[in-house]
């Protein structure tokens, strides 16, 4: 599961019930097409992918389970 909160932070919540807490802004100035998120309402529209390997926007913008494991900051283990 995924929920966007304040600051473009996402809580993720993985199969195995770890939760991480996951700052979108250092990718606004790493890869250009992140910066779109910051229009608010596109930021709020995230969803977990149709097959659970990550999170997307749109087609376009989306970011893979490693990414938001490796790079998450756990709040809470299983």
């Amino acid at each position: 599961d995924v929920k966007p909160i304040e600051d473009y932070n996402l809580i993720v919540v993985f199969e195995n019930n770890t939760i991480k807490k996951y700052d979108i802004k250092p990718l606004f100035d790493k890869w250009s097409v992140f910066r779109d998120l910051k229009l608010n309402s596109l930021f709020n529209q995230v969803t977990v992918d149709c097959q659970g390997y990550g999170i997307k926007w749109n087609d376009e913008i989306a970011l893979s389970c490693n990414e938001l494991w490796n790079n998450g900051m756990e709040i809470r283990t299983a």
